[in-house]
């Protein structure tokens, strides 16, 4: 069976305990790349749910048994991390910490490769909803000469704008 067809990407992980250890070597990467300070940033100081929550959403991901609806209800991944400011730097990082962790993982290259390819296509669509959710949150607050001033309703930025 080839990655991607029924459960053979979870078990080529290692199955649960495998997607954990991977899990638990993302999280390490988190904490320690500079280039992941913004995406640590954005998580609480005990990162025990978070580690929790991408394990279990990693389970049923790849094929396995779906863990995190059984725990915390169903997911769009998009929408659950809407409300951050995630760009394409952010992406990118968390990307590479991805990449570190697989690569510090036993399995074939062939899988790293796929699950770096596949996880490329939530994570960009985490960066197309935010910046969607930034478009659409512009609001117009009055008319200043020929220039609107505006609101620009982010968490990331919440300045005026003119």
């Amino acid at each position: 069976m080839a990655y991607g067809d029924g459960d053979a990407t979870f078990r080529a992980c290692g199955g649960v305990e495998g997607i954990r250890r991977l899990v638990d070597a993302f999280y390490e990467q988190i904490d320690t790349l500079p280039e992941a300070k913004r995406i640590r940033d954005l998580h609480p100081p005990d990162l025990e749910i978070a580690r929790d929550k991408l394990a279990r959403f990693l389970s049923g991901w790849t094929g396995g048994p779906r863990l995190y609806s059984e725990k915390y209800g169903p997911i769009k991944i998009p929408m659950v991390h809407q409300h951050l400011p995630v760009g394409a730097m952010e992406r990118d990082a968390w990307l590479l910490c991805m990449e570190r962790a697989l690569a510090d993982q036993p399995y074939p290259d062939d899988l790293k490769l796929y699950l770096l390819e596949q996880l490329f296509v939530p994570a960009e669509r985490i960066r197309i909803v935010v910046a969607e959710r930034k478009k659409s949150s512009v609001k117009i607050l009055r008319t200043v000469g020929p220039s609107p001033v505006v609101l620009q309703d982010s968490p990331s930025e919440g300045e005026y704008r003119s």
